[in-house]
């Protein structure tokens, strides 16, 4: 095993990679009662570059959408669409182990991009004219756990 005392693990840069914001049902939606329906999904990638350093991209998509009076989720109208994809370069040394190179870049990275990812989908709403949107923080290592055990199941099942 690898002592996690001579691991060396680095931003070299953070950047959003691509971002987008749509509100194709202005201005109707703001004469409407606010009584909005909200999709949100995130999902990660990573990509190797050079010797230990990887590009982690998490992409965010929040959908919010607008009821009408009558609660008719049919007739619901799109307020607003946020995507992005916020992404960083990280220099990860002083292991080889499969195993803790996925644990750091899928809990530590994500960490590190997500205050980033919030604050640019929390200006772009307001920008939008929209009420403040909080997207609310994340524990990335219970994610990664679940995954694991999610995997571990699949695992058991196809071998059952």
């Amino acid at each position: 095993m690898t002592d996690e005392s001579k691991i060396n693990f680095t931003v070299h840069n953070i950047y959003a990679k691509d971002v987008s914001f749509e509100s194709p049902n202005t201005p109707q939606v703001f004469t409407m009662e606010w009584k909005p329906k909200l999709d949100f999904d995130i999902q990660m990638s990573r990509t190797p570059l050079e010797d230990n350093l990887y590009e982690v991209v998490m992409s965010i998509t929040v959908n919010v959408a607008v009821l009408p009076e009558d609660d008719n989720e049919a007739n619901k109208q799109t307020a607003f669409l946020v995507e992005i994809k916020q992404a960083g370069i990280f220099l990860l040394e002083g292991t080889t182990d499969d195993k803790q190179i996925d644990y750091i870049l899928s809990t530590t990275a994500p960490t590190i991009l997500f205050p980033y990812a919030r604050e640019a989908i929390s200006s772009l709403v307001g920008r939008g004219g929209f009420p403040q949107l909080i997207i609310p923080p994340m524990n990335f290592e219970a994610m990664y756990q679940q995954h694991l055990e999610e995997q571990k199941k699949t695992s058991t099942a196809a071998n059952a």
